[in-house]
């Protein structure tokens, strides 16, 4: 899938993306709202298997570009009866707090929606992490279930989640 917005494209991420794509998990200080201080510790070799595994049905990784800049990665899974979980982070802190969340988001889910054929759109955040849940919410995700003390992070420090489900009749478009 490759999608199209302004100076923003979203695109299939390929094995060139590998080394940049193990960077940014290997980096805490990206990582850390996923429960990964310390980065993932995954290879070059390791992301690029996985990029050749994907496929546009089941799960698949994409890269976000500004201005043909890579700024950061998103992910769609499909998970059955015509829904997909979703994932994004935008990885250039110098691209972050711009409100371009919203509108990557919104491009991402336009395809998902509407390319793809999906009915209901799945999510979780760090119930920390009340920017990203202010931006979902505007997007018209309903927060579905908070899962206090679900999970433990690198540090093991006992971590919170917050899941989200957005049907496309309840979609607010930010384009």
């Amino acid at each position: 899938m490759q999608l199209k917005y302004d100076k923003i494209t979203i695109r299939n991420a390929t094995v060139e993306d590998a080394q940049r794509l193990s960077n940014w998990w290997n980096n805490g200080a990206i990582m850390v709202h996923a429960g990964f201080p310390n980065g993932l510790g995954t290879t070059t070799e390791e992301v690029e298997e996985k990029i050749k595994a994907e496929s546009d049905k089941s799960t698949r990784l994409h890269i976000i570009l500004y201005d043909n800049r890579a700024i950061g990665e998103m992910n769609y899974r499909d998970i059955g009866n015509n829904m997909c979980e979703i994932g994004i982070k935008i990885c250039a802190t110098d691209m972050q707090n711009k409100g371009l969340g919203k509108v990557i988001l919104s491009i991402f889910i336009d395809g998902l929606f509407n390319e793809l054929g999906y009915q209901k759109i799945v999510l979780n955040t760090n119930l920390n992490n009340k920017r990203a849940q202010h931006v979902y919410e505007q997007l018209g995700f309903q927060k579905i279930r908070i899962n206090l003390g679900s999970w433990k992070d690198q540090l093991g420090d006992l971590q919170s989640s917050v899941d989200y489900e957005l049907k496309k009749q309840n979609y607010v478009r930010y384009l």
